[in-house]
């Protein structure tokens, strides 16, 4: 199980407030905000953001451990949703802050990932998108990964 409260504790001390944030980086980048738009707009492949950009010992060694790449702490505003897109690869969600108002539609199928202690693989390279119905923020840990076996 993954300790939500202590991935909370650490990045309230380390990390900015923003709508995304970027925890890896890429070698000689630890620009907390580059690689958190659209892919296209950077000079890196989505694999080599893997250098953490914060000193979060317990984060980090999850994100490590699970194989994660261009991992961002993503909020999504209370009453907003995404438009409907595909992504090049899965990504992996570890929920911290969530309720059962806010879910993913991918291929017409509801999907809800409870802040739990577990983390969900989403199939993104899927039409999708997703929605939050509810009038507090939703906050995950979004990366991708290669490696798609279970580990923690």
């Amino acid at each position: 199980m993954i300790d939500i409260d202590r991935i909370l504790v650490e990045l309230e001390m380390h990390v900015p407030k923003a709508r995304q944030v970027a925890l890896q980086g890429v070698k000689g980048n630890r620009d907390p905000f580059y690689g958190v738009g659209k892919l296209s707009e950077v000079h890196h492949r989505e694999n080599e953001f893997v250098v953490p950009n914060f000193d979060m010992k317990y984060t980090n060694s999850v994100l490590e451990e699970l194989g994660m790449f261009r991992s961002r702490l993503m909020t999504m505003c209370k009453t907003s949703c995404y438009s409907y897109h595909k992504d090049r690869t899965k990504r992996i969600h570890i929920p911290l802050i969530t309720n059962d108002k806010c879910f993913f539609v991918i291929d017409d199928i509801i999907h809800r990932y409870p802040a739990d202690g577990n983390y969900y693989i989403a199939d993104t390279t899927k039409l999708h998108t997703f929605v939050n119905a509810s009038w507090e923020d939703r906050v995950h840990i979004v990366g991708g990964t290669n490696d798609l076996t279970n580990k923690i």
